[in-house]
């Protein structure tokens, strides 16, 4: 049994895991949204029933919970809950990004997604924290589990209720051509094998061994506060106005599909789920203005072409 638990504590330690997509590479990070999800209905629609199914499954959990004592369900409840609260502050933002500039806020509202981001990584700390202290707490107040057979149904609620939305997130992802979402799909499916931990954790205490019960809880702590860590780099990354290394390469590449025109520096910066790049590049001084300005509008929907998300593209010559 124990042998076992070491296995999922290995698993539990890579749970937060690297999708690659293409020529990039995409991290399961909450509170960072790809372009595509978030300016079409298909991705709002997304985001809305990922919620709603989540929600259910995870209100089903409690539900149990409160009837049989049991902590390992406790946290992997509050996981799910804290994935599917995560949707709340999004559609807000969402909201607000869509609204025109201002005189003040000249660049429109899309920073209220970092602010966004911000309040998720809090979200999913806090149920970090109350999952471990329950954890804690069982192993210094052994409690009897109740109704061992409910908390095992419970976990493969939780694993059928991820696996639904990991599969509602891959197919919407492959249509709208999201690699945000389809990591999120694949995220929900390795949930959905967390949950049945919670099975397992039932299993061990109907075979004499109540301490599982904890174990399984602690370990799913584990798994949200490695959650925590990749989240806040990530949405820290954004408000400090750092971008993944590959969009400037992407930039390189797409400048090399424009013959006559080399990049020699290139900036870019999210705002949020909108790209804004800035590119200094040369191009032959023996050409004309007119030859000159037809390059660099080749070099926009190059750019365009190869990121998704570009909002501004400014470039100059030098």
């Amino acid at each position: 049994m124990f042998e076992t638990l070491r296995g999922w504590l290995g698993f539990l330690k890579h749970h937060s895991h690297d999708h690659h997509h293409g020529r990039g590479e995409h991290n399961h990070i909450h509170g960072i949204v790809d372009p595509t999800l978030a300016s079409t209905d298909k991705g709002i629609f997304a985001i809305k029933w990922s919620f709603t199914i989540l929600a259910i499954t995870a209100a089903l959990q409690m539900v149990v919970v409160f009837a049989s004592g049991s902590v390992a369900l406790l946290a992997d409840g509050i996981h799910n809950i804290g994935d599917a609260a995560t949707a709340i502050p999004l559609w807000v933002a969402f909201a607000l990004a869509r609204r025109k500039p201002t005189s003040t806020f000249t660049y429109g509202y899309g920073r209220v997604e970092d602010l966004a981001g911000i309040l998720i990584v809090l979200i999913i700390l806090f149920s970090a924290l109350v999952a471990g202290y329950e954890a804690i707490d069982r192993f210094i107040h052994p409690q009897t589990i109740q109704l061992l057979g409910w908390v095992a149904v419970a976990g493969f609620i939780g694993f059928i209720g991820n696996e639904a939305v990991a599969v509602f997130r891959i197919q919407i992802g492959r249509e709208i051509n999201s690699a945000a979402l389809i990591a999120d799909g694949y995220h929900a499916r390795t949930d959905g094998l967390t949950s049945l931990a919670v099975v397992i954790g039932a299993a061990g205490v109907w075979l004499g061994y109540p301490v599982a019960d904890p174990i399984i809880g602690f370990l799913i702590t584990i798994a949200i506060f490695g959650i925590v860590w990749q989240s806040s780099k990530a949405v820290l990354t954004r408000m400090l106005d750092g971008v993944d290394p590959h969009i400037i390469d992407e930039i390189r590449h797409a400048a090399e599909h424009v013959a006559g025109i080399e990049v020699q520096e290139a900036k870019a910066r999210w705002v949020g789920h909108r790209l804004h790049a800035d590119i200094a590049a040369t191009v032959d001084a023996k050409i004309s203005v007119a030859d000159a300005i037809t390059m660099t509008n080749a070099l926009k929907e190059a750019l365009r072409a190869h990121i998704p998300g570009l909002a501004e593209a400014r470039i100059r010559l030098v």
